[in-house]
């Protein structure tokens, strides 16, 4: 084979990657954790400008990241690296968020308008929808291992990053990300029809 027909030789960090993305396909959570140490800034830095919200954008990663977990068999090198991998599932799921948000946005404006005709408060309207949210959610963290609501609760509930809650619980900080990663896989599907509903 001539030097110019050899196939583009693979960085060291790309096929640390790879075997990263290989170590997923056997269920390692320890594997999932050093991915997100070395992408999820460029993952929510991304997020974050298609979405205009660091708080969304942290949700979509862990999203992607979820994503990653679930469908690491189905990754293929000959097509892109992991990060590029990576990086598409991200802006995918960005790119949902905000079409979403446009759908909810729509919706509420269509209510309020509906609401002002029959005289009721918009406003207390959004108020009950809020709180009954919440109630849900509240439910849903109750019936979570007590482990993975206790990071949730402090991640959002007193607004700790994982590394706060590793250093302040003495927990590793890979264990932290996969007990998060796990809780909001399980309340995302909890809550799914609910959230079917109130679209």
């Amino acid at each position: 084979m001539e030097p110019a027909d050899r196939p583009r030789s693979s960085s060291p960090r790309e096929l640390e990657d790879r075997q990263l993305v290989s170590r997923l396909v056997e269920r390692d959570q320890e594997a999932l954790a050093e991915l997100y140490d070395r992408h999820a800034s460029m993952l929510l830095a991304l997020a974050q400008r298609v979405l205009g919200s660091r708080e969304e954008a942290e949700e979509v990663v862990q999203e992607a990241l979820l994503q990653v977990w679930s469908q690491a068999t189905r990754y293929d090198p000959d097509r892109s690296s992991v990060s590029t991998w990576m990086v598409l599932i991200t802006r995918s799921r960005a790119i949902d968020r905000l079409r979403n948000r446009k759908v909810i946005e729509r919706t509420t404006v269509a209510v309020q308008r509906e609401e002002t005709t029959t005289h009721a408060s918009p406003a207390g309207v959004g108020a009950v929808l809020r709180y009954e949210r919440g109630l849900r959610l509240r439910r849903e963290l109750d019936r979570l291992p007590e482990e993975q609501r206790d990071v949730l609760e402090r991640a959002f509930f007193q607004g700790m990053t994982q590394r706060e809650i590793a250093e302040r619980t003495g927990i590793p900080l890979g264990t932290v990300k996969t007990r998060t990663l796990l809780a909001m896989k399980k309340l995302r599907a909890a809550l799914q029809s609910d959230l079917e509903a109130l679209l």
